[in-house]
């Protein structure tokens, strides 16, 4: 079980990149809460928090899919070590400002933008880098592993996050990631481009941006998760804008527990992630049966009493939330064309992550205004609503694939 589960670590130049993204994941979300906990102490306003995940995730509905076009045409490892440098010397700066006696908002908001931008281009790249490093078999799993770096260190970064608030202050989280991405940079340094799968080099050319999006049109089963994606990133999936007022503001607790429970939450989902990676869900059906359990999982969340009863419930919300994610992304790896996967991943970020410009905002004025819970209430049923356009629109397909040519 555990060999099939861990398969595509057998490839060198994949075990070196799962090791330098779970340190430098770490990093990112070790600054990423801090970040959040960093504005709701500067503001205390929720609509604060929701602008800063515009700035975060805002430009990627701008440039990502540009960016996906150009992660198809370049050398991928390349330009990973150029974007992962200058990520690191964003991090340098929000240290910079973190260490100030009086931070200005403005500051962080302008250095979180410039984060934002620069993940709108390294994010499709390393996304679409993964399927290069491995043999075409094993890149579902590769995808799903990759999935699960992310999430073990969702585990860690938040919690060494809390302790290093408290302890040290905002500076030192910034100072730690920005040295975590030196690991990253050694394991991409270090790694055999001989051994890489790397498709045919294409020249630049006109409508790059548009190819990749009309291939999604064809493609029922891409367009239709993509179309779920787009409600489930605005509304359901942004966890740093409504798990920290909730905690904050409806359960009435400090920001350690909220870093506690953002660790339980991504405990869940490596959870999650593991199941996937030995099953392989990788169909339709899996991403509209992940998207019913993130559904109800935030609803019961939703609505627990106390902080007690708040640990097992959103430790479902996090099995649910890979579960429907991990699904989502794998079959873009496996259902796209290898010398799309760069564009159509990045325009998957666009509908995830850039919806965050509407949605971040958007959800903490909903918590200014109706309480912490609105916007976790509002997140299940829009995650439910999705996955019964999923099912219809699956099963409309079908149906029209089953009906004779007329005459």
């Amino acid at each position: 079980m555990l060999r099939r589960t861990f398969l595509s670590l057998r490839s060198r130049n994949f075990r070196l990149y799962f090791i330098g993204q779970l340190i430098s994941n770490t990093g990112n979300w070790l600054t990423s809460v801090a970040l959040t906990l960093l504005v709701l102490k500067i503001s205390g306003m929720g609509f604060a928090v929701g602008l800063l995940a515009a700035c975060q995730f805002g430009p990627m509905l701008f440039l990502a899919a540009w960016a996906g076009a150009i992660a198809d045409r370049l050398d991928k490892r390349r330009m990973l070590i150029l974007t992962q440098s200058l990520e690191m010397g964003q991090s340098i700066g929000l240290a910079i400002v973190a260490f100030m006696p009086h931070p200005s908002i403005g500051a962080v908001y302008a250095l979180a933008l410039i984060g934002g931008i620069l993940l709108a281009f390294d994010n499709p790249l390393r996304r679409s880098f993964v399927s290069e490093m491995v043999a075409p078999g094993d890149i579902s799993n590769a995808v799903v592993l990759y999935s699960t770096t992310i999430n073990v260190s969702r585990i860690i970064g938040p919690a060494l996050a809390g302790l290093l608030v408290v302890t040290m202050g905002f500076g030192w989280c910034f100072t730690l990631d920005a040295a975590s991405y030196l690991a990253v940079l050694l394991c991409l340094v270090l790694m055999r481009p001989a051994e890489l799968h790397r498709g045919q080099r294409r020249p630049r050319s006109r409508g790059e941006v548009r190819e990749g999006l009309r291939y999604v049109l064809a493609q029922p089963k891409l367009w239709i998760s993509f179309a779920m994606l787009t409600a489930i990133g605005m509304v359901s999936y942004n966890f740093n804008v409504t798990l920290p007022l909730f905690v904050t503001s409806t359960l009435h607790s400090t920001e350690g527990v909220f870093t506690i429970l953002y660790s339980v939450f991504s405990f869940g989902a490596v959870v999650g992630a593991l199941v996937v990676a030995h099953r392989e869900l990788v169909a339709i059906r899996h991403i509209i049966l992940g998207a019913v359990a993130l559904g109800v999982a935030m609803l019961i969340f939703a609505f627990v009493p106390g902080v007690e009863v708040a640990v097992p419930a959103i430790f479902l919300v996090g099995m649910a939330s890979i579960l429907y994610m991990t699904a989502t992304t794998a079959i873009v790896q496996v259902e796209t064309r290898h010398e799309l996967h760069g564009r159509v991943l990045a325009l998957q970020m666009v509908l995830f992550g850039g919806t965050s410009l509407i949605g971040g905002p958007l959800l903490g004025w909903l918590a200014d205004v109706l309480g912490g819970r609105a916007p976790i209430v509002a997140g299940g049923i829009v995650s439910l609503l999705a996955a019964a356009f999923g099912y219809l629109a699956m099963r409309q397909y079908r149906q029209d694939g089953e009906r004779p040519a007329a005459a």
